[in-house]
């Protein structure tokens, strides 16, 4: 299985929070997934990174496949965008990462759930907050 890592855990990852260590170790641990990000949360990541955080940032996202934009992946997330905004607020990064889940089996981890309200669509929260 494929486990997404969202956004909001790689950035606390990076600005030291524990549990966000200890979860992606665990995951990391276990062996049971292949452990991927979305490319629009790799680029809120990368283009939101200070010169001063490049090289750490960059190594960091190294140890996470990120998963391409094609054609199909836009029309997919686009769809689930146009369903779920109205009534849920999702946002486009929401849109792709579920899409890209959905389409491989993965899951993904997030410490936002409700920001994945589709039901074919695998989601556990990283942590207890």
């Amino acid at each position: 299985m494929r486990a997404f890592i969202d956004s909001d855990v790689l950035i606390w990852h990076l600005r030291g929070e524990k549990r966000a260590r200890n979860f992606l170790r665990r995951l990391r641990d276990k062996g049971e997934c292949e452990i991927w990000t979305g490319a629009l949360q790799r680029a809120e990541v990368v283009f939101f990174m200070r010169k001063h955080e490049e090289e750490m940032t960059l190594e960091f996202l190294a140890q996470f496949q990120t998963a391409s934009v094609d054609q199909a992946l836009v029309d997919e997330a686009g769809v689930l965008f146009r369903k779920w905004n109205p009534s849920h607020g999702i946002d486009v990064n929401d849109a792709f990462l579920a899409a890209s889940a959905r389409r491989t089996g993965g899951r993904v981890f997030t410490l936002n759930k409700k920001h994945y309200p589709m039901p074919d669509v695998l989601v556990s929260q990283a942590w207890r907050q």
